[in-house]
C-alpha cells in the first residue's frame, strides 16, 4: 500500500496589486505525485492550480535576432541572426535551452484559471553548457548570450498557443561566435529539482558565402539536384538588387539598403567569411553616386567576383554554402547537408521585420496562424499536418492534382511547425501569384469546383469542411465507418468551412433552392480582399488587423478597458457607413424586428439548438426535448432528421463569421432545419400548413403572423392560437372585444371575449431574472408588468392584455 502526502506552497500573485474586482489565489495545493492529478482551488475570479512534478519536455533551439527585435529589446551592438543552423564565419549562434512554460491562463464563461502546469522557475536547478565539438584551429568558447532575460523566446508559438496557454520558456541561454569554418557541436544539460533532467544537442555549420554561381553548378537540374537555379532567377529576390541601382525601384535606395539586398553582408570586423561587403572592399566597389541605367552592367563588367553575391540568394535564406558544397557526394558526412533549412519566420525576419516600413512579420506575429495549434501533428496525423503544420501544407502543394490529397499519405514531415512565410510562398518558384505555394482554382472537400475566388482560392486549401460532402457524414457516421480524412470517425463539417460557406455549397439543403450572397462575386480575391485589407501606419488597427494578420478585429485600450472593434473599412465601399459586421439588413429570422445579421443568425442558432436532442438521447422512443440553448453533442443512434439539422448547425456555427459570409445561405440553411423539425419553416411561429391552407403559401403577405387578414383586427398569430380561421372577420361587440364566430351563441356560460393584447417574447439564460416593463408614452415611468420571471434558457412569450390602451412601449430589463 502507497502512502500519499498533499503539501501546501505559496506561489507570488502575477500582478501584486490586483484589482478590486479580481483576487488572486496564493495558497497553491501540490497534488501528490501518486495521484498524477491536478486539484483545483477556486477563490474569486481566479483559479490558480500546479501540477506535481510535471515531466521535463526539454528543447534546444537558435533563436533569430531580428532588425526589430534588436530595436524593441535594446539590443544595440548584438548581430543579427537567421536561426539556421549554417551560419558564417564570425556571425553569431544564439541557443536558448527551453523547458515547458509555467503558466497557462484560460478564461471561461469570464471565469480566468491560471494553471501552474509547467517547470515552476525556482524548480530549474542548473543549465550547463559545453562546447563538445568544433574544427581543428578553432578558437571558439561559448560565451554569455547578450540576450536578456526581457527577450522572449522566438517562435510565437512557443510563447503561447491558441489558446492563451504558454508552450515553452527560456531556462537557460549561450552565444557560440565561430571563428573558422567547419563543424560546431554544444551540448546542454537541464536539471530540476522535481521534473528530471535531460541532456540535448545543437550541430552548427560554420561557412563561408559562394555565391549564386557556385550553388547554379548543381541546382539548374540534372542527376545531382532539383532546378531551383532557373525559377529562383525569375523571382524578384533575385533582381531586386540589379533594378535598384540602375534606378528602377526608387529615387532613395542607398547603401544603407543593400544588407538585406546582397549575400552574406555583415560589417562587423569579426564577420569575414566572403560575404558581399568582404568582396566588395577587397575589390574596391563602392556605391553609385547616381542610380541610373548601366550600373548594374558596368559592376557585373568590372567587379564580377561583387556581382556573384549581389541581389537576394541561396544563401541568404539557406546560410553560407562552403561547407555543403565541400561535402557534395559524400552523404556519410557528420551533420549532413551542412546547410541551413528552416520554416521558422526568423530567417525571413532579418529582412521583413522594421517597423513601420517591413512589417509582414510584426503583423504575422499577431495572426493566428503563428499559433496554430500543435495537437495535429506527428506521425500518426499526416491527414491533418496538410494544413495544420508549415511543411505538411507545402508536401501537400507538391502533390496537388497528382495524388488523393485527402489521404496525407503523402505528407512525409508531420513535426510541428506554425504556418509561416514559407508554408504558403515558395521562395523558388514564381508560377503563382506572390510566388503562392498553389493555383487560384479549387477543388472543396465535397467535389465542388470553385475558379471565382481568385488569390482567396488559396486559402481555401485549407479553410474548407476536409471532411468531404454533408453525405459523407450522414451516410457513413451512424455506421461507425471513417468521415474524417486519416480514418476518424466524428460528425459535422470540419472546423472553419469558410470556403464552402462563402460559395454557398455543402449544407444539407432538404431540396429546397436556398440562396447565396454576393460575396462571391463582389469581392475582388475573395478570403485576400477583406482578410487581408491594408491598414494605414496611423490606423488604431496597424499589426492588429488586415495584412497577414487576416483579422478583421482589433482591440482598443479606452478608459482601462479593453474593447474589440470590427474593421469594418473594406465593408463600407459596398454596404455604407457601418461601425459592424452586426449590420442591419434584413429580419432574417422572422421575430418581426430587424437586428444585426450576426444577431439574427446567432438567434436562429439558438432556436435551432433548443430543437436538437442533448448528449442523453435515448432511442426507445421516449425522448423528449430539453427545449435548451447548447452546443449540440451528437450520437450516432440520432435518427437522420436530428443529424440533418446538427449538420447544419455546425456547418453555420463552425464557420465562425455569423452570417457576413454568406447571410442568405447561412440563414436559409437553420430556417430549413427549424422548419423539417417544427413544420415552421420561415420560423414565424406559425405552422407552414396553416399558411398554406389559408393564405396559399409562407411569403404571402397575409400570411405574417402579424398582419390582420380580416375586419375584426385580430392578427394571424392570435386566431392561430385560437384556432380560429383567418379569413372570416368577427362580430365586433361594443366594448371593444370580438367574438369569433366559429364559437356558439354568446350566451350563458358560452360566452367568450376576446381582447386585443401584446405578446412579448424574449430568449434568457438560466440564473438570470427578466422583468417586463411598460410605458404610454415615451418619457413616462417605466412600469413593471407582472412579476419577475427566471431564465429557463428557453425562450419565452408573455401575452398582456391592451383593452383600452390606445398605445404601449415595452421593455425587458434583466438581473443581472
Amino acid at each position: 500500500m502507497q502512502t500519499c502526502v498533499a503539501n501546501y506552497e505559496q506561489d507570488e500573485p502575477s500582478n501584486p496589486q490586483p484589482s478590486k474586482n479580481m483576487k488572486i489565489n496564493t495558497a497553491i495545493k501540490i497534488a501528490p505525485t501518486c495521484l498524477m492529478a491536478v486539484v483545483l482551488m477556486a477563490v474569486g475570479a481566479v483559479t490558480t492550480v500546479r501540477a506535481a512534478g510535471p515531466a521535463l519536455q526539454g528543447q534546444v533551439t537558435l533563436r533569430p535576432l531580428t532588425p526589430q527585435d534588436v530595436k524593441d529589446y535594446g539590443l544595440t551592438n548584438a548581430q543579427g541572426a537567421s536561426g539556421l543552423s549554417a551560419v558564417g564565419v564570425g556571425q553569431p549562434a544564439y541557443l536558448e535551452a527551453l523547458v515547458n512554460g509555467s503558466k497557462t491562463t484560460i478564461v471561461t464563461a469570464g471565469v480566468t484559471n491560471v494553471f501552474l502546469n509547467g517547470v515552476p522557475d525556482a524548480d530549474i536547478t542548473n543549465v550547463s553548457w559545453v562546447l563538445t565539438g568544433k574544427p581543428g584551429g578553432s578558437a571558439a568558447a561559448l560565451t554569455a548570450s547578450p540576450l536578456g532575460t526581457n527577450v522572449p523566446t522566438y517562435r510565437m508559438a512557443d510563447r503561447f498557443n491558441s489558446s492563451g496557454a504558454s508552450v515553452y520558456k527560456v531556462a537557460g541561454r549561450t552565444l557560440l561566435l565561430p571563428d573558422v569554418a567547419g563543424q560546431y557541436t554544444v551540448t546542454v544539460t537541464i536539471q530540476t529539482g522535481n521534473s528530471g533532467s535531460t541532456n540535448l544537442t545543437q550541430n552548427i555549420t560554420a561557412g563561408t558565402y559562394m555565391g549564386v554561381n557556385t550553388c547554379a553548378l548543381c541546382h539548374s537540374g540534372g542527376v545531382i539536384a532539383p532546378d531551383k537555379y532557373h525559377p529562383w532567377s525569375e523571382t524578384l529576390h533575385a533582381t531586386f538588387f540589379t533594378k535598384a541601382i540602375d534606378g528602377l525601384k526608387s529615387d532613395h535606395y542607398s547603401k544603407n539598403c543593400i544588407k538585406c539586398h546582397t549575400v552574406g553582408y555583415d560589417d562587423n570586423t569579426n564577420a569575414v567569411n566572403g560575404g558581399f561587403d568582404d568582396i566588395a572592399a577587397q575589390e574596391g566597389w563602392t556605391f553609385p553616386t547616381n542610380l541610373v541605367a548601366g550600373n548594374w552592367a558596368s559592376m557585373q563588367t568590372n567587379y564580377p567576383d561583387v556581382a556573384n553575391l549581389a541581389n537576394i540568394q541561396c544563401e541568404n535564406c539557406h546560410g553560407p554554402g562552403s561547407e555543403h558544397a565541400k561535402a557534395l557526394g559524400n552523404k556519410n558526412v557528420s551533420n549532413w547537408p551542412r546547410i541551413g533549412r528552416s520554416f521558422i519566420a526568423g530567417n525571413c525576419g532579418q529582412c521583413h521585420d522594421s517597423k513601420n516600413n517591413h512589417v509582414k512579420v510584426a503583423e504575422w506575429n499577431n495572426s493566428k496562424h503563428a499559433v496554430a495549434t500543435r495537437t495535429p501533428s506527428g506521425p500518426t496525423r499526416a491527414a491533418c499536418a496538410r494544413c495544420h503544420t508549415g511543411q505538411g501544407f507545402a508536401s501537400y502543394t507538391d502533390t496537388l492534382g497528382t495524388t488523393n490529397v485527402w489521404t496525407g499519405t503523402d505528407i512525409a514531415n508531420t513535426d510541428y511547425t506554425a504556418i509561416t512565410c514559407a508554408t504558403c510562398h515558395d521562395p523558388h518558384d514564381v508560377t503563382n501569384p506572390h510566388q503562392l505555394r498553389a493555383g487560384q482554382n479549387i477543388t472543396l472537400g465535397n467535389g465542388a469546383s470553385v475558379t471565382n475566388a481568385g488569390l482567396g482560392g488559396f486559402c481555401m486549401n485549407c479553410h474548407q469542411s476536409r471532411t468531404g460532402s454533408v453525405t459523407n457524414s450522414l451516410v457513413k457516421y451512424p455506421l461507425g465507418q471513417p468521415t474524417f480524412a486519416g480514418g476518424s470517425s466524428s460528425f459535422g463539417p470540419h472546423d472553419n468551412p469558410a470556403a464552402d460557406m462563402l460559395e454557398g455549397v455543402n449544407g444539407y439543403t432538404y431540396g429546397k433552392a436556398i440562396p447565396s450572397a454576393a460575396h462571391r462575386y463582389a469581392v475582388t480575391n475573395t478570403c485576400v480582399g477583406c482578410h487581408m485589407q491594408t491598414v494605414a501606419s496611423t490606423d488604431p488597427a496597424f499589426l492588429q488587423a488586415g495584412g497577414h494578420t487576416f483579422s478583421m478585429t482589433y482591440e482598443v485600450l479606452t478608459g482601462g478597458v479593453t474593447n474589440t472593434l470590427d474593421k469594418v473599412d473594406v465593408c463600407v465601399k459596398c454596404h455604407g457607413p457601418i461601425t459592424s459586421f452586426d449590420m442591419v439588413r434584413q429580419d432574417y429570422n422572422n421575430d418581426g424586428v430587424i437586428e444585426g445579421v450576426q444577431t439574427e443568425v446567432q438567434k436562429l442558432l439558438n432556436k435551432l439548438s433548443t430543437l436538437l436532442p442533448s448528449s442523453t438521447y435515448r432511442a426507445d422512443g421516449n425522448y423528449v426535448a430539453d427545449g435548451l440553448v447548447k452546443s449540440p453533442s451528437v450520437k450516432t443512434n440520432w435518427p437522420a432528421k436530428f443529424l440533418q439539422a446538427a449538420w447544419n448547425f455546425q456547418f453555420v456555427n463552425n464557420d465562425l463569421s455569423k452570417g457576413v459570409h454568406n447571410a442568405p445561405y447561412a440563414t436559409g440553411l437553420l430556417m430549413a432545419s427549424i422548419g423539417d423539425l417544427t413544420g415552421d419553416a420561415n420560423n414565424d411561429g406559425l405552422a407552414d400548413w396553416w399558411q398554406i391552407q389559408y393564405f396559399g403559401s409562407t411569403t404571402n403577405s397575409l400570411a405574417s403572423p402579424y398582419a390582420v387578414a380580416s375586419s375584426d383586427g385580430l392578427p394571424n398569430w392570435l386566431k392561430y392560437n385560437l384556432g380560429l380561421n383567418p379569413l372570416i372577420p368577427g362580430a365586433t361587440i361594443p366594448g371593444g372585444f370580438v367574438w369569433g364566430p366559429s364559437l356558439t351563441n354568446p350566451q350563458g356560460t358560452n360566452t367568450v371575449e376576446i381582447y386585443t393584447a401584446a405578446e412579448v417574447t424574449f430568449n434568457t439564460v438560466v440564473g438570470t431574472t427578466y422583468q417586463i416593463q411598460s410605458i404610454a408614452s415615451l418619457g413616462d415611468t417605466w412600469q413593471n408588468v407582472g412579476g419577475s420571471i427566471a431564465g429557463t434558457g428557453g425562450s419565452i412569450s408573455y401575452v398582456t392584455p391592451t383593452r383600452q390602451v390606445p398605445q404601449q412601449f415595452f421593455r425587458v430589463v434583466h438581473t443581472p
